[in-house]
């Protein structure tokens, strides 16, 4: 009998996971305030990231956490809002996402695009029948690209110590 081992997942460069989604804000995402509701953003951080995620883990990957989610700007009506997403850092089965969000103003197209937006996400891989699955890693290519891994893992590392310190808690 011939046994057959997995063998772990060929990494992948920084560069294959990163997408771009592009969106022209309309008056159907504004909140009472005449700007783009923060949920319409979540979503299209949401959107952006997990497309990240699958395609550098080759497949189905839901959302596991939103880390952190940072608004630096409104967002108006007429803003044409780009969403860039890469993976950040990989474990087993689980991938950090970061999301910067820009903004083309309407008024003022000549002018540089500015930060929106920026966030961490965790994914996890699935399989079809929804059980974690494992994901290939992540390779940093450049310095950037080994800062973001390393400011990944210290992200990691804070929510673990926090679920671990509420758990503890709990416990009493």
């Amino acid at each position: 009998m011939t046994e057959h081992l997995s063998a772990a997942p060929t990494g992948k460069p920084t560069s294959y996971s990163r997408v771009t989604l592009s969106k022209i804000m309309t008056a159907v995402d504004v909140n009472l305030y005449g700007t783009v509701h923060g949920g319409v953003l979540m979503k299209f951080v949401d959107d952006v990231a997990g497309a990240a995620a699958a395609r550098h883990s080759g497949g189905t990957a839901v959302t596991a956490a939103i880390d952190e989610i940072v608004f630096s700007e409104a967002v108006r009506v007429g803003d044409l809002v780009h969403a860039h997403a890469q993976v950040n850092w990989t474990g087993q089965t689980s991938m950090e996402v970061g999301v910067r969000v820009v903004a083309e103003r309407w008024d003022s197209a000549e002018d540089a695009p500015v930060r929106v937006a920026t966030a961490y996400l965790v994914f996890v891989g699935v399989d079809v029948g929804g059980a974690p699955r494992a994901v290939r890693p992540v390779l940093p290519e450049t310095a950037e690209d080994e800062r973001r891994y390393k400011e990944a893992e210290i992200r990691r590392a804070h929510r673990l110590a926090r679920r671990r310190a509420i758990q503890a808690h709990r416990a009493g």
